[in-house]
């Protein structure tokens, strides 16, 4: 959760390097996370179960659909929706995101999906993908629309604005597709001092 009440957990050196390893390429053993940063095998693997534990470690695989990868999805739009005064994030993720149907929508049509707020109401944006233009029109105004309005009311939704993508500059802080990426992972002459871990300038 955002806010500024969350309690900070700052990485010690060696869960840093741990962290920096696993960046670079998240499938790299503990055995070689120990070769790279001399940090002892068991600790490393103590070290990092303790980060998954803790929520601090998330591992992803994905697949890319896009023109610059399969070519499957051409369309890719940012939808920001403003809902009306009174909806609230536990309404709308009790309505929506546990929804079975919901679910599956999310799966083949959004890439990415984010609650926010603005000026005291809810916020949901949204980067849907699909194969055209029209099928990606078709898919948020014909199925994922009627979806919020039949759960959240048909005045639910105060305004819509919406933002044609066309390139995918950089992922989770440290991933830049057309820059540092190949063969599925950040490239290895990739400089460590390029990869962002938790050091804010200011901050341990």
């Amino acid at each position: 959760m955002w806010g500024e009440n969350v309690k900070e957990r700052y990485l010690d050196e060696q869960e840093h390097a741990i962290v920096r390893e696993l960046i670079k390429n998240p499938r790299i053993s503990d055995n070689q996370i120990s070769k790279n940063t001399s940090v002892p095998v068991m600790t490393v693997n103590r070290k990092r179960k303790t980060l998954e534990r803790e929520s601090l470690l998330r591992y992803y695989c994905s697949f890319n659909a896009e023109e610059s990868g399969s070519g499957v999805f051409k369309a890719k739009q940012l939808y920001m929706l403003k809902f009306r005064i009174g909806i609230t994030k536990k309404e709308y993720l009790e309505a929506l995101e546990y929804d079975k149907k919901h679910i599956v929508f999310n799966a083949s049509c959004i890439s990415l999906s984010y609650l926010g707020e603005k000026s005291g109401r809810l916020m949901l944006m949204l980067i849907l993908v699909a194969r055209s233009d029209s099928e990606l029109v078709e898919e948020f105004n014909g199925r994922f629309i009627p979806m919020v309005k039949a759960r959240l009311g048909e005045d639910a939704i105060e305004d819509v604005i919406v933002a044609k993508i066309t390139q995918t500059l950089r992922r989770h802080h440290n991933y830049l597709p057309h820059v540092n990426m190949k063969d599925g992972k950040i490239k290895d002459d990739w400089p460590d001092s390029y990869i962002f871990v938790d050091r804010v300038k200011g901050k341990m």
